[in-house]
């Protein structure tokens, strides 16, 4: 589901590196994004490089976490993984978690 395994442990190796806030940011979507069905491999891994070249590039331009977000991070989300994906099931516990998880990391003094 998560596509070539070099490519996975990149992924998770960059977002490693990312700053707190950040970090935790990346880390409640891509929970968040596991509830959708990629098209193919391929769209799969992309789909979290550049979900992580987005949070790569708002650390260093110090772009705040609810900038990137916007007032709705379910929203953010969904639009986000429609690129990449046909259809998702999110239970209602998930979606609360990306909320509060998010809440949480854009409240991140590092995210600021």
């Amino acid at each position: 589901m998560i596509g070539p395994k070099k490519r996975w442990r990149a992924y998770k190796a960059r977002t490693k590196e990312l700053p707190g806030g950040y970090r935790g940011a990346v880390e409640a979507i891509e929970r968040y994004l596991m509830h959708f069905v990629p098209t193919n491999a391929e769209s799969t891994a992309s789909m979290f490089e550049d979900l992580v070249d987005l949070f790569e590039q708002a650390a260093a331009d110090g772009t705040p976490i609810r900038e990137i977000v916007g007032e709705d991070p379910e929203e953010f989300v969904e639009a986000f993984a429609a690129n990449y994906s046909e259809d998702g099931y999110v239970p209602a516990r998930a979606r609360k978690q990306l909320i509060d998880d998010l809440e949480r990391a854009a409240g991140d003094s590092t995210a600021v």
